[in-house]
């Protein structure tokens, strides 16, 4: 049960924008929950917003006070603590609706689609064109955090879609994004 949170504010400054700061605050944030197999510690975004399309300039880490403690002794901020302010940890209202905070992933570029079907099949060009057509294609309207993969070495968009509210809370894990299918936080 998520309990607890920390909210840490993203400052910018004129040469480095919020949203760039939050990709790199979330890179580290992910990092060390691979690093130490962390998988009690959910996230939101209070300001998060479709229209205009923003995660905003809060990271909010939930969990119970003592995983949140030892994260924040793990000393994951080096590299972006003075583009930060971190508040202490706090008492999550007990009043506040739940939501699932998840990623979705979407087919964003057909010619890679259709490159990847090429190296994994053996296809033709000819006949995976006939397969995956243009139409496959989705534009998403979902906010996102740009990240940059360790092992491909690849940039990537993780889009973030928020579940409805309910009133009760469901219990689970979350992945090393700090994200859920099932598993709820306290949305205030």
């Amino acid at each position: 049960m998520t309990t607890h949170y920390i909210d840490i504010q993203v400052i910018s400054d004129p040469e480095t924008s919020a949203p760039h700061i939050m990709g790199a605050l979330f890179e580290k944030f992910h990092l060390a929950l691979v690093r130490d197999r962390i998988d009690s510690i959910g996230i939101s975004f209070p300001e998060y917003s479709v229209t205009p399309k923003t995660l905003g300039t809060v990271l909010r880490l939930h969990g119970e006070a003592t995983a949140l403690q030892q994260l924040q002794q793990a000393d994951w901020l080096k590299g972006v603590r003075d583009y930060v302010r971190i508040k202490a940890i706090a008492e999550a209202p007990e009043d506040a609706p739940h939501r699932a905070i998840q990623r979705k992933q979407f087919k964003t570029n057909v010619e890679r689609l259709r490159r990847r079907r090429m190296r994994r099949t053996g296809e033709s060009e000819q006949s995976v064109k006939e397969l995956i057509s243009e139409d496959v294609e989705q534009r998403p309207t979902l906010p996102y955090v740009k990240m940059h993969s360790r092992s491909t070495g690849q940039s990537f968009c993780l889009y973030i879609a928020m579940g409805s509210t309910q009133p009760d809370p469901v219990s689970g894990t979350f992945n090393t994004y700090g994200l859920s299918t099932c598993a709820t936080v306290p949305w205030f």
